[in-house]
């Protein structure tokens, strides 16, 4: 069977995809479109995805990114907008959709709509918050204003500074108006928080915000969310001051202060310097008064008091008795304390007894027998040390080094040894006299001696010395102790009578006196 010849030309794919996607730009090259935004996708590449659509139908568009960092206001789901741009096709998908150049808002109410979205959504995170307000510093000292270079608000605002308090302003230059302003303004705050002390540019004390007056869509970039956040989160305290005082954006309720116009923002951010002085002259008056009366009142006290004193010489008459009587009485005080004090070392030399004596004698024996010995001891242990010193280095030596070696250790053994000796029988004597004065002193205070005078010491049944012969009831029993021996007695009824004492005949020495109780003494 064949074919039936036609004059219809054939197209490939492609060519009947390009052709329809030129006639379409052709046709729609340029377009407004209105409707409500659907469907929107942010993908990694910048590009914006988003639907335009109405009751009826569905329109898909696409936002380049080149033209998406640019728009006036960003692309929210819900928002009614006008789209400008053209009609295309995509081949590869066989599906038309609108490239858009432009975007913005169908009107003021859908602004406002999306005005107030936005600031629900800002409110819930709290941005809004009256405990995230920082107070005003009384006095900055530097102040940093957002704003155009250009205008009457900069001009303004300085105009009302310099009137009310001169000090130093920076500018931070940015638009106010157009599909950039937001993004300037949030640098514009984020740069002054950015500044350090002590820095090349000083870090303001508070910042102004400012704009004139206009619409809506004048003062859109101030509703811009990085507006708002910039302005929550910087530590330097914010002013808002834009538009006039019906107008208000968003950065109103994020801002610390809201001033009706930039001209007030400049009156609040700093005081008048005139009303200062005023205020700081009435006081010094006020000081100066006070200071004048306190001073003229403590005179006054001054002198009443001074009137009340006595006379100096009253003041010192009784010191000067007090002293006179003590001086007195000081001849006497010290008489009295050298008695007190007599009679102190007098009782400490009734405390030295023969036994204490002894035994102090006999200690000092013992550390000199324990002390000889330790050195006896020491010595051996250091000639020992040396020896195997002198054997350690010997193996080392030669015989001609060993045997000079030798000789000089021997000579200073010698030395040594020498030096032992002397010393040894220097401590030995002086310890020996130590021993010797300890001895004699013993045998000054001994009884002992006594006893071989011809006295004798008569001692209780429990051994203790009878001192009185009161002490003594008749048939007790005694014990005379005699310089060669003990003889027991028992004591009798009658008083004892003095009976002399048999002495031998001593040549040319006179002979003792009667000895009675009485006149004995008392031997301890």
């Amino acid at each position: 069977m064949s074919e039936t010849p036609s004059n219809v030309a054939e197209f490939s794919v492609s060519e009947i995809s390009f052709s329809i996607k030129r006639t379409m730009e052709d046709t729609f090259g340029y377009v407004r479109v209105r409707g409500e935004l659907g469907r929107i996708s942010r993908p990694g590449s910048g590009h914006i995805y988003l639907d335009l659509k109405d009751d009826r139908a569905v329109l898909s568009g696409v936002i380049w990114r080149g033209v998406a960092s640019k728009l006036k206001i960003q692309p929210e789901q819900g928002l009614e907008v006008i789209a400008t741009g053209k009609i295309t096709t995509f081949p590869g998908q066989s599906k038309y959709q609108m490239v858009i150049d432009a975007l913005e808002p169908a009107g003021a109410g859908a602004l406002m709509a999306l005005l107030e979205e936005r600031k629900k959504k800002l409110a819930a995170e709290g941005l809004f918050a009256e405990e995230r307000k920082r107070p005003l510093p009384p006095m900055p000292r530097v102040i940093g204003v957002v704003t155009s270079p250009t205008g009457a608000v900069i001009r303004d605002i300085l105009h009302r500074i310099a009137d009310r308090f001169p000090l130093h302003v920076l500018v931070w230059p940015v638009r106010v108006q157009g599909e950039t302003s937001g993004a300037e303004v949030a640098n514009g705050i984020r740069g002054f928080n950015a500044f350090e002390d002590g820095g090349a540019l000083p870090r303001p004390d508070v910042l102004i915000v400012a704009r004139g007056g206009g619409s809506i869509e004048d003062l859109w970039g101030f509703n811009e969310e990085a507006v708002v956040r910039a302005a929550a989160d910087s530590a330097i305290p914010l002013i808002s001051a834009v538009g006039h005082e019906t107008d208000w954006t968003l950065i109103d309720l994020a801002a610390d202060m809201r001033a009706p116009t930039p001209t007030g923002a400049a009156e609040i951010a700093v005081p008048v310097k005139a009303d200062l002085m005023a205020m700081v002259d009435d006081r010094s008056r006020r000081l100066n008064s006070g200071l004048v009366r306190f001073v003229t009142g403590r005179r006054t006290e001054l002198r009443a008091a001074s009137a009340a004193l006595p006379a100096p010489q009253d003041l010192l008459a009784l010191p000067r008795q007090k002293f006179d009587s003590l001086a007195s009485g000081l001849e006497r005080a010290l008489i009295v304390s050298t008695r007190n004090h007599r009679s102190g070392f007098e009782g400490l030399a009734s405390r030295l007894s023969p036994l204490l004596l002894s035994r102090l004698s006999t200690k000092a024996r013992q550390d000199l027998e324990q002390a000889a010995d330790r050195q006896q001891r020491a010595l051996s242990v250091a000639i020992g040390q040396k020896r195997q010193a002198f054997e350690a280095q010997a193996v080392r030596l030669t015989p001609a080094r060993l045997s000079q070696q030798t000789t000089l250790g021997r000579e200073r053994m010698a030395g040594l040894s020498e030096r032992l000796d002397r010393a040894y029988l220097a401590r030995v004597s002086q310890e020996k006299s130590k021993l010797d004065g300890l001895q004699k002193l013993l045998k000054s205070l001994s009884y002992k001696d006594v006893l071989a005078r011809g006295y004798a010491v008569v001692r209780d049944e429990s051994g203790h010395p009878v001192r009185s012969a009161a002490a003594v009831a008749p048939g007790a029993l005694l014990a005379i102790e005699l310089a060669d021996g003990r003889v027991a007695a028992i004591a009798g009824e009658e008083e004892a009578k003095a009976v002399p004492r048999k002495t031998k005949a001593r040549t040319n020495k006179t002979p003792s006196p009667k000895a009675t109780p009485e006149d004995q003494g008392d031997l301890f």
